[in-house]
Formats: C-alpha cells, structure tokens, sequence
C-alpha cells in the first residue's frame, strides 16, 4: 500500500529511519544541485547534503508543519551550505608559471573561483522541479558554469537571497523564513546581488550571444566533432576558426583565464599538445553544456590515461567558452582513470 508524506512523517517522528528516507528522497537531488549552486563545489554539495540530512532527522521532532517538507529542508540545505562558506577558506588565484608544464601567455585576468567543478547533467535530470512564482533565471543559465561561478563572487548571504528568489522562486516572506531574517533584509540583499550579477562579464556576454543548437541535437553534435577534431589533430588554426569572437577560455584549479580570439590564439599556440601525443575522447554532458573525458595513449602501457574534462558552450555555431578541469572531476562522471 502507498504511504503518503503524512504517514511517513508520523512514522519518521517516531524512529523509523526507512519512513524518513523516504520522507526526504523526492528533495536529495534537488536540494544537492541547490547545495553545488552556493559552494560551487560538487563534492563540497555531497557534504552539505549529508549535513542537511542528517540535521534534518536530529530535528524531526521540532519541525512544527508550518511550512511543506519542501521548505523545511530547503532551509537546512541554505544554512548548513552557508556555515560551509564561512567556515572554508576560499583561497585567491594562485599563479603557477606553466600548463601541462608548457609556460602559459599572460592571461586576459586570473580566476577567483579555483574550487569550481562541474555538475553531471544526469544529475541535473531528476532534479528539475518547477520553480516557483518568483522566479526569473532561466533554468538553463541556473545551472550554467558561468552563472555558478558568477554566484561565487557574492557574499554568502546576498549568495542566497538570489538563489532563493530568483532561481527557486521562493515569495519574500519565505526566503526571510528560510534564512532567519526579515522581508526588508532579504530584499536589500537580493538588489545588490542582481547589481553584481549584471555587472558580471561573462554573464553580461553570454546574456546577449545568440543561442546555442538545442542540447542533443545533429547540429550540437556536428559542433563537438568539429572542435574534438582541431584539437586532436593539433590544429590550432582550425580550432580558432570555430571560436567566437568573445570566447572565454578557463581551466580552474589553475587561474588563468583568456578572453576573446587573439587571446585563445596566443593560449592555444602556446600550449597545444605537440605532435605525436595521440588524444581520445568519451563524450558526457556537465551543466547543460557538451563535455568530454580527454584520455592520452600511453604507448608503452597501450593505455590510454585521463587527461582531464572539457566542457564546451556555443553561442550559434561558434565555440564561446570553453572550460578544463583536472582528472579528479571525471570519477562524478563515471568516466575511468584509464581506458583499455
């Protein structure tokens, strides 16, 4: 027989650890993916899910039903996300003289968010409730890697506001509810944080490029090939034809950042892999974007060896961001250390 959330909270109130699981399950992915927007961090969003969940069921018996289940643990996952900020010493750019041991150009600027990862989007697909009434970010841009890291840049509180109201959708009066202050507070904080976010350049570009092909699509496909292509064989002159004007090329942990086609010029003319390295790809998709696992033949292994995670965006056929991570991101996207 079905058990419905009034029977599974009386059940939870009285110890039965099953009752809550089930109780909580509906909300995990949504509530992670929340988590990851505020830490930018997927492992660090794992752990202060684990802490909502388990501050959640420590406290059962003084959640009073004001508010849905929904909310309540909308209000935990905020604040324990929020003690996480605080509590992390978020380092600055640190500069290293060299990528893949090869001295990089001078950046166009250098990174303040080394901690960015990328979200898997087949967990992005079970954790897309509708917003709701309040909201105006378009989901896609929710969970966009410049949008996540544009949110790092905010003080923690103003941080929330936004996400609570503009990407949730949560009314004033509740997201004052969900962060133990006052309508007027939440309201300030919300002003200069959508201030900051339009003044945010990466934003600001993305905002006005034309769309990209719809995710999934032959054209979508046709792009990535094109580009996997240039940067297999190593040539970078057909690689920058496919990059638009304004590209952003990123590659955190390490600082740098380059902007715009002389830019990824210069980077890529530095950096490309030389001849003779052999390079294959496993194709996955991170923040509603095409990525793929980059693997180098070991040619006295016969193996071939992570060599870290590319996620891609365009702006109509054209690359316009281009973002690299290191080989530890690849285990949340199933994708091995080495392939056979």
């Amino acid at each position: 027989m079905e058990i419905d959330e009034a029977d599974r909270m009386a059940l939870a109130r009285a110890g039965d650890e099953e009752a809550f699981r089930g109780l909580v399950a509906p909300y995990r992915h949504e509530l992670l993916v929340h988590c990851y927007r505020v830490l930018g961090s997927l492992q660090d969003a794992e752990d202060a899910l684990q802490e909502t969940l388990l501050s959640a069921w420590r406290g059962l018996g003084g959640f009073e039903e004001r508010s849905s289940v929904r909310t309540w643990l909308y209000r935990i996952a905020t604040n324990r996300s929020l003690d996480a900020v605080r509590a992390t010493a978020r380092r600055g750019p640190q500069v290293s003289p060299t990528v893949n041991g090869v001295a990089a150009p001078e950046p166009t600027r250098y990174g303040e968010v080394p901690w960015l990862t990328p979200y898997p989007d087949d967990l992005l697909e079970v954790a897309d409730p509708a917003p709701g009434p309040e909201a105006i970010v378009e989901q896609h841009e929710a969970t966009s890697l410049a949008f996540v890291t544009a949110l790092q840049l905010l003080p923690p509180r103003q941080r929330a506001a936004l996400l609570l109201r503009d990407v949730l959708g949560y009314r004033a009066a509740e997201a004052a509810e969900i962060l133990d202050t006052t309508v007027e507070s939440v309201t300030s904080a919300l002003k200069r944080a959508r201030a900051r976010l339009e003044a945010d350049p990466i934003l600001v570009e993305q905002r006005a490029q034309a769309p990209g092909p719809e995710p999934g699509s032959a054209q979508e496909r046709r792009l990535v090939a094109a580009y996997v292509e240039a940067f297999s064989a190593h040539a970078v002159t057909k690689l920058v034809e496919i990059l638009s004007d304004d590209v952003w090329l990123r590659m955190p942990p390490l600082p740098y950042e380059y902007h715009g086609r002389d830019a990824a010029i210069a980077f890529f003319a530095a950096i490309v892999h030389p001849h003779g390295r052999t390079l294959r790809f496993v194709h996955t998709r991170a923040n509603g974007c095409p990525a793929s696992g980059m693997y180098t033949l070991d040619p006295v292994t016969d193996t071939w060896r992570a060599n870290g995670l590319l996620v891609v965006s365009f702006a109509g056929d054209r690359v316009s961001e281009v973002t690299r991570f290191e080989t530890g991101v690849m285990a949340s996207f199933g994708l091995p250390r080495i392939l056979t």
